[in-house]
């Protein structure tokens, strides 16, 4: 049984896998050719009869590059808007938070996280906002440590020097397997209120099926840490399984789930999420004619994708792709593509990692060009600002 606040057994050989089919995030060939796409598949069969009843968005969307909201940054990987303006950027490599002017740029670093080890895709990856940030203060992070993945929330303190205004950490969730790849990284509180994280197998795929495992799945906990209450499997933090590697988690206007998830060799996802199902790696990787496992609502090409956080906006579900170098606009009609998936952005900014809702049609974007497998320019890594429709 997964009790948190109790460390679970580190899975180490992550690192022997890196040279068998590895993260399609690592680059390498596919065989595909990217620009022409020939191994894009069509939207699955159409909605039941009560989501066509849905307003859809159009088949065709657009994408404007509004600013450069910020540059400079150095390995960022999770992004957090502040309720009052600002943003909250963690950087991978040097585990430090910054604050972002969002109208300035100008940068002010909150301190360092104690604890996060650095190396391979992992280091200090996702941030989120306690639901009562704005009394309570805290921020929670998702890092990397000697020994295991884990969670930790920290009071926020502006009013304390530059370097200082972070406190100490309390660990709420420790013993997500770690690994040289596949650390997951993604924290988000759904609407519940309740704390939402994506896990990788950290290169064991025997994990993602085990049910006793926290690894390669989708986690659902209360603010504490605690399993949250109504998840599908008595006394588990599991909300659903059969995942290789989630990094993107977002909601709809209806508050249902979607989580971006890496491929291996052939398909990366885009999954609609029910509670308690089985998502199919590594028996299934992409659409599966297996009843057994949840099928994606749409796949793609490793060379196209290797998606990275999402964000829903505007009707859609918008898909940052590093390997992939390209923005994905995925048009839903309840939890399915009501149209062909779009790219947008391809190649112009490099390696795509984080995409957040700014409100309205307004997203903030963040390259990924200095996480050691990019070519960074002069001013990378930046946040843009996008008006998207």
């Amino acid at each position: 049984m997964i009790v948190p606040r109790r460390a679970v057994p580190t899975v180490l050989a992550a690192a022997l896998l890196l040279t068998a089919g590895c993260s399609s995030d690592a680059g390498g060939s596919s065989g595909k050719d990217e620009s022409t796409s020939p191994g894009r598949t069509a939207p699955g069969p159409s909605a039941p009869p009560r989501q066509a009843a849905e307003e859809t968005p159009p088949a065709q969307g657009s994408v404007e590059v509004v600013r450069t909201v910020a540059e400079g940054l150095e390995s960022p990987w999770g992004l957090a808007p502040l309720p009052g303006g600002g943003l909250l950027v963690a950087s991978r490599d040097e585990g430090t938070i910054v604050r972002v002017d969002e109208k300035t740029g100008k940068k002010t670093e909150l301190g360092e996280v104690p604890g996060v080890s650095a190396a391979g895709e992992g280091g200090l990856l996702g941030l989120a906002l306690s639901p009562d940030h704005a009394s309570d203060r805290m921020v929670y992070a998702y890092f990397t440590s000697a020994s295991d993945n884990r969670i930790v929330r920290m009071i926020y303190d502006e009013r304390k020097p530059s370097g200082e205004q972070l406190g100490a950490p309390d660990t709420v969730f420790r013993g997500i397997p770690k690994g040289f790849i596949h650390n997951g990284g993604r924290i988000e509180f759904g609407p519940d209120k309740m704390l939402y994280v994506g896990t990788g197998e950290s290169g064991n795929t025997g994990l993602s099926q085990d049910k006793d495992s926290v690894g390669g799945k989708i986690l659902r906990l209360t603010p504490e840490g605690e399993p949250a209450p109504g998840n599908p499997f008595p006394d588990s933090p599991v909300y659903s399984y059969g995942h290789r590697n989630v990094q993107g988690l977002a909601w709809d206007g209806k508050q249902r789930l979607f989580a971006s998830e890496f491929g291996q060799d052939t398909w990366d996802e885009l999954n609609a999420i029910k509670p308690g199902d089985n998502y199919g790696w590594p028996e299934a990787e992409g659409r599966s004619d297996d009843g057994e496992f949840h099928n994606p609502v749409d796949q793609w090409t490793t060379a196209e994708a290797s998606p990275s956080g999402i964000a829903y906006a505007e009707g859609s579900v918008w898909m940052a792709g590093l390997r992939g170098k390209r923005l994905w606009r995925i048009p839903l009609n309840g939890t399915e593509a009501s149209a062909e998936p779009q790219a947008f952005l391809e190649g112009e900014y490099g390696r795509l990692r984080t995409v957040v809702p700014a409100g309205g049609d307004r997203l903030w974007l963040v390259t990924s060009n200095t996480d050691g497998r990019g070519s960074p320019e002069d001013r990378d890594d930046r946040i843009l600002e996008l008006r998207v429709k």
